[in-house]
């Protein structure tokens, strides 16, 4: 995902980097979807950032720094996690406790990726006894198949196949992103999580795979993302211009996105290319991350972990929003916001200071703003 810590590695630990990327290893890792690796600065101590079982790191400093040098010269990342880190840094962030403003973590309550199938299905056949005019959609969608993954790739591809690109053409494309990096399947069920612990509207798994264009957008940004880093830039713009009229979600292929994202109705969502967006964000409808200017270069926002971006939300140019802010409907914000802060109004203003709870954790729109405010 993204590191809040750049920190160079010593010198010996970058020789002992530059000398493992000698050796062959498997395809990149996709910049928007890989683990959160390193240490996220917190006041005068640190908190380590663990990413999923899979890529778990020893506790010792030594290999933790190795490892974050050689995925750095891998990827590139370090840009990416400069712009995170000055969007989450914060010395009045909790310490006591995980916090979403610290980025994705798998908690204790998440179901692990099998029991997780495990449960879709339950509930798949459930519904399917239940309503029988949906027992041919389910079987087709979940029953059918043997993985998450293959039922991932056969929805998505229903959905975003046209005339001229066949929908088993488009399942075998995203079953390979899904086999060539595993990354982007967890990323997925990190969405999938997020949807379910954020939205009290979603009491059940299937409801937000199958039903929630939000979360189905999501991935097809991140079928595209997977493609515009492997150099195919035609199909993920192809991809995206799809996703646009399937869903009214516009995210630029080249955009980076982090884990746990919950965009809620997702009608009218835009994200530019150059957009950072940290692990656990939800955004509602209408929220756009636009660009400012014709240059290049960064154009568009970096947006922290942990924000909640209220329903017409716009965030305009390369500006900076902190780790567990709130901006309020309807917001226009030209400035940088700092963490933990409360943001409303055309321009946004800074109304509160050093929230204490977060505020994806109760997505509640209207506490901490007064009632009223001028535009």
């Amino acid at each position: 995902m993204f590191r809040a810590n750049c920190a160079a590695a010593p010198s010996t630990l970058r020789s002992q980097a530059r000398a493992r990327l000698l050796t062959p290893t498997r395809s990149l890792r996709n910049a928007g979807e890989s683990a959160l690796f390193g240490r996220m600065p917190f006041g005068k101590r640190t908190i380590s950032i663990r990413p999923m079982a899979r890529d778990r790191l020893s506790s010792t400093e030594v290999e933790l720094e190795a490892v974050r040098a050689r995925l750095t010269q891998q990827l590139g990342l370090e840009y990416y996690w400069q712009r995170i880190s000055k969007a989450s840094e914060c010395a009045q962030c909790p310490l006591d406790e995980y916090h979403p403003s610290q980025g994705w973590r798998p908690q204790p309550h998440h179901l692990s990726k099998d029991k997780l199938w495990a449960q879709i299905r339950e509930e798949a056949q459930q519904d399917a006894v239940s309503e029988p005019a949906l027992a041919s959609n389910l079987y087709s969608t979940i029953l059918a198949h043997s993985n998450i993954e293959k039922s991932m790739a056969f929805m998505l591809a229903n959905k975003l196949a046209w005339p001229t690109m066949l929908g088993m053409q488009l399942m075998r494309l995203i079953q390979d992103v899904y086999d060539d990096d595993p990354d982007v399947m967890e990323a997925c069920l990190a969405d999938l999580q997020a949807v379910f612990d954020r939205d009290p509207a979603c009491d059940r798994y299937t409801l937000a795979m199958l039903g929630f264009k939000g979360f189905q957008a999501v991935q097809s940004y991140r079928i595209a993302h997977w493609l515009w880093r492997k150099g195919r830039k035609s199909l993920a713009l192809a991809i995206q211009s799809r996703m646009s009229e399937v869903f009214h979600v516009d995210v630029h292929p080249a955009a980076v996105l982090g884990r746990g994202i919950m965009i809620d109705h997702a009608t009218g969502v835009v994200i530019g290319e150059t957009a950072v967006v940290g692990d656990n964000v939800s955004m509602l409808h209408r929220v756009t991350l636009g660009g400012s200017g014709t240059g290049g270069g960064v154009r568009h926002p970096t947006i922290g972990h942990g924000v909640l971006l209220g329903a017409g939300v716009t965030v305009l140019g390369p500006v900076t929003v902190g780790a567990g802010s709130k901006l309020g409907a309807g917001s226009v914000v030209v400035t940088d916001i700092p963490c933990h802060s409360v943001a409303v109004g055309v321009p946004a203003k800074i109304i509160k200071r050093d929230l204490v709870k977060e505020p994806v954790k109760d997505m509640d729109q209207c506490v901490d703003f007064v009632l009223n405010y001028d535009i």
